[in-house]
């Protein structure tokens, strides 16, 4: 058995009378971060430029083109373009120029909102559209200097340690890591959450999942009732019973995203693989196509040009009380901490806001212990994170509403934010309130966190 020890001089390695970690001389940590995915990369950046020694595990063999489109809200964006993103973005995004809610029957449109500018001008950062695998290697690139990165490094235990002794991860091969601290990064069925929190029920299955495909456009451009989606640069979003459609261009408009939210008929008939939580389970496009048919005919034209779906069944956690170990040497971040459906397109933006609190919190030398600094992380983002969870629930059931008179009462409710030109506060259409979108893209992780240490250091 190897037992690694990172050999650095941190500044949170001598106990205090209390038993706790104290900040003395230069901030240099040892930090073991478990997973590899946007949370556990923008960590690895944030912690690393501030001169803590990183070290990332990753269990899969190789970082693969996984996933399809995401959203990046101002909220994100503002972050990425601070830490120099800003020209990829430009490169390999789009901005999506407004948001339409369709009726699955027919397409009628009920709800739309302005975006492109206007995004901009309301919240001081674009909104964007990219492929996940491109935010992946752009955080890689952009951690990469600051990061020792092991591949196929399966985390099997952690041990929080004790007074006077380093925490420490073990891997399915036996090698032992010890660091000052350990960030679990490392998703909804979380290893280093159960080292934090103790044994939990396994997460919560929705009775949904996603199927996840792209689409090239110059075959969507060559349809006439396809080419507007492609020519509008608008994101459309079908809403029918118990499902809904997403669909908008990634990559220079190249390739057209759709997620497809359905009953999960693998929850009861193949419980094994409703578990799975990989981006890569490649799911039946025959089902798919049926799971659809009967929508609006441009859905029924969009779906033969799927030749591949992936699909993911989606997976919830209720909000936990805390994210940091008694011990004050681990933490969670990202869905190992607050877990997001992605009917509020924040999972990500949620997951790199963290990481920037945590880079702020511990950038420089400051009179508080680690501990502290790590509840001030978990006091700044906890009740954020939480109306997030609990907003993206809510949307989740209205975007699946059965025909009746609760639809008819959304779709009302949206048509009277479109009459005043997409901007509705309390609209079903969430992204009309023009309050909620304050609240969520104008917010500032970095600042907020600055200000916390400007109050509390």
């Amino acid at each position: 058995m190897n037992v690694e020890a990172i050999t650095q001089t941190a500044c949170y390695n001598a106990p205090n009378e209390n038993g706790k970690l104290s900040l003395r001389g230069k901030l240099s940590l040892r930090i073991v971060i478990v997973g590899c995915g946007i949370g556990g990369l923008s960590a690895a950046y944030c912690l690393g430029r501030a001169g803590h020694k990183v070290t990332v595990l990753e269990r899969a063999s190789e970082i693969t083109d996984v996933g399809a489109g995401i959203q990046v809200g101002p909220n994100l964006s503002r972050l990425l373009i601070r830490w120099g993103l800003g020209d990829q973005l430009e490169k390999l995004a789009t901005k999506p120029e407004a948001l339409n809610f369709l009726r699955y029957a027919d397409g009628e449109r009920v709800g739309w909102t302005k975006w492109g500018k206007t995004m901009e001008d309301d919240h001081g950062a674009p909104y964007y559209h990219i492929h996940r695998a491109d935010l992946l290697s752009m955080l890689h690139e952009l951690a990469a200097p600051y990061m020792t990165l092991r591949l196929a490094s399966k985390v099997v235990a952690v041990d929080p340690g004790s007074q006077g002794c380093d925490a420490s991860v073990r891997l399915a091969s036996g090698d032992i890591f010890c660091a000052d601290l350990i960030i679990g990064a490392d998703g909804l069925k979380s290893t280093v959450r159960v080292a934090v929190v103790g044994c939990a029920p396994p997460p919560l299955n929705t009775g949904y999942a996603a199927y996840r495909a792209l689409v090239p456009t110059a075959a969507m451009l060559a349809d006439p009732d396809l080419r507007g989606l492609v020519e509008s640069g608008e994101m459309m979003s079908w809403m029918g019973p118990e499902k809904h459609i997403i669909g908008y261009c990634i990559r220079g408009k190249t390739a057209y995203n759709l997620v497809l939210v359905h009953p999960d008929h693998r929850a009861t008939d193949e419980p094994c693989m409703a578990a799975n939580e990989s981006y890569m389970a490649e799911g039946s496009v025959t089902q798919m196509r049926a799971d659809f048919a009967g929508w609006e005919p441009r859905i029924e034209k969009l779906l033969p040009l799927v030749d591949k779906a992936y699909v993911l069944p989606l997976m919830y956690r209720e909000p936990l009380d805390g994210w940091v170990h008694p011990g004050g040497r681990i933490v969670l971040l990202g869905d190992a901490a607050h877990p997001t459906l992605p009917s509020r397109a924040q999972g990500s933006a949620m997951a790199v806001e963290d990481a920037a609190v945590l880079g702020v919190l511990l950038a420089a030398p400051r009179p508080l212990p680690l501990h502290a600094a790590l509840r001030g992380y978990e006091a700044l983002r906890h009740a954020r994170t939480t109306e997030t969870q609990r907003a993206a629930r809510a949307n989740f059931a209205v975007f699946h509403l059965p025909d009746g008179p609760a639809q008819q009462a959304r779709d009302d409710s949206m048509r009277r934010a479109m009459d005043a030109s997409g901007r509705g506060d309390g609209s079903a259409n969430m992204w009309a309130d023009r309050a909620k979108n304050a609240a969520q893209f104008g917010y500032d992780a970095e600042r907020e966190a600055e200000a916390w240490c400007a109050e509390n250091a």
